[in-house]
């Protein structure tokens, strides 16, 4: 007998009458049962309901809900008919204050529970548009001959099918609007099964790109057809091609001139993107494949936020750990004498030196490669002076540089003051432990901005002064 591999579990047997005591960071509702912690997909806290067993195993269970008996005043009706199905949301089942509470204890019980730190001021949420605001996805695609050819959406929530898609809430209005005509598009290339996915990058000013990922070269013909598709949406779209890696995606117009896509292009054409930061004069181009935030209502309220915490001086040296292309280093930058930004990428860091030169910072500030996450207190102290820094790590945190930092600390040196910026409370937790308990460092400000709406992401913002 073949062993099932793909699709959703199957429901299980029926817990009765469970009480959802939390909600984590997954966005499930937490309860007890038997001795067992149960997690059920969509329960809020308070509620009271019965669940299928999912997944069992010795310690937890996961669960669906069957029926519930009394519901949480924060519940709603989800306001996208793929809700429940698509994995591109957790939270639409919860009213939007109702979600900020959640991602305001999550935090806080990260950082007591896992750093054992409280006795800080809690700052209030950065909040922004609830719905069409994501200007960065990634659209999975797959041919189904059972439903009637190439599928375009992100990928449902249980199991590894791709959700069919005729409309997304959370992106931007108009990227939403095209995805049925470029889903069309799509399906008549010959190709069309040879299509795993679609990176969507959206500008400040409406802009998109579509970057299809490509694992064989389209024919004349198909390009033809792209060409068409882009002519016919010229003012506001551009497609690209990536054959391989990120550093093969290109503007279809260079697949075009060539004929073929068989070789990484070593010229890319400006892609049309920007983001601005208004309050500081900034406004950068970025490429496609490009990391930046995919909310640039809350980006803009975070930039201001990090700025006004970190309280540079006019004589300050800052220093920008993981600056990326420069987000925060340039406005960093208008406030004190020089910022230095460091980031483990060097096409990152070309790009942000290329942003220095057209912003007119370039004397003001200046980028290195390093890598981050393998360094130690020698290292930091070769970087010379440092008044206060940034730090803006990944999901794995920053947890070499809190203990270069703690290290120095306890000598009198280092930096005054810290701003951390993190996608994970539970490494931003451990950090602030590292920098708390092992250094002469305290936690005196911390709290959330609500970078992903309709999701269980929490991203936070935290300031440390030096002892």
């Amino acid at each position: 007998m073949s062993r099932r591999t793909l699709g959703p579990p199957k429901p299980g047997r029926l817990l009765e009458d469970l009480a959802i005591e939390s909600v984590d960071l997954e966005g499930q509702g937490v309860a007890h049962f038997e001795g067992k912690v149960v997690f059920v997909a969509g329960a809020l806290t308070g509620e009271r309901l019965s669940a299928h067993v999912l997944r069992e195993r010795p310690s937890y269970i996961k669960a669906q809900i069957a029926s519930i008996h009394l519901e949480s005043p924060d519940r709603r009706q989800p306001p996208c008919r793929h809700y429940g199905v698509c994995g591109g949301c957790s939270m639409q089942h919860a009213t939007d204050t109702a979600q900020l509470a959640y991602k305001q204890r999550v935090l806080e019980d990260n950082l007591w529970h896992l750093g054992r730190i409280n006795g800080y001021e809690q700052l209030g949420p950065l909040r922004g548009p609830s719905f069409g605001y994501r200007s960065r996805a990634r659209l999975s695609a797959r041919w189904v001959d059972k439903k009637g050819g190439l599928l375009l959406g992100f990928r449902e929530r249980a199991g590894r099918y791709v959700t069919a898609m005729d409309h997304c809430p959370v992106l931007r209005p108009e990227a939403s609007r095209l995805l049925p005509s470029l889903k069309d598009c799509l399906q008549g290339l010959s190709i069309a099964r040879q299509i795993p996915q679609v990176e969507l990058a959206v500008s400040d000013d409406g802009f998109m790109v579509w970057v299809i990922r490509v694992m064989q070269p389209p024919s004349a013909e198909d390009l033809q057809r792209l060409a068409a598709f882009e002519q016919d949406h010229a003012a506001y779209l551009s497609l690209w091609l990536q054959t391989k890696g990120p550093e093969t995606a290109a503007p279809l117009a260079e697949f075009l001139a060539e004929g073929s896509c068989n070789e990484p292009r070593s010229s890319k054409a400006n892609p049309g993107l920007w983001l601005s930061l208004p309050e500081f004069g900034l406004r950068m181009p970025f490429s496609p494949v490009d990391f930046t935030q995919v909310n640039f209502a809350i980006n803009r309220r975070l930039v201001h936020k990090a700025v006004q915490l970190l309280d540079a001086q006019p004589d300050d040296r800052l220093v920008d750990f993981f600056c990326g292309l420069g987000n925060f280093s340039f406005a960093l930058a208008r406030q004190a004498a020089h910022v230095l930004g460091i980031e483990g990428s060097q096409p990152l860091v070309a790009k942000a030196q290329a942003n220095a030169a057209l912003l007119k910072l370039a004397e003001k500030t200046s980028f290195q490669v390093s890598n981050l996450f393998e360094l130690d207190q020698g290292w930091l102290e070769g970087l010379g002076r440092i008044d206060r820094a940034l730090i803006d790590p990944p999901r794995e945190g920053a947890q070499a540089l809190a203990q270069a930092l703690a290290e120095q600390s306890l000598e009198g040196c280092g930096p005054q003051r810290l701003v951390m910026v993190s996608c994970n409370p539970a490494t931003l937790a451990r950090d602030a432990a590292i920098l708390v308990h092992k250094g002469r460092w305290q936690l005196t400000k911390a709290g959330i901005a609500n970078m992903f709406p309709q999701t269980a992401h929490v991203e936070s913002i935290a300031v440390f002064d030096r002892l």
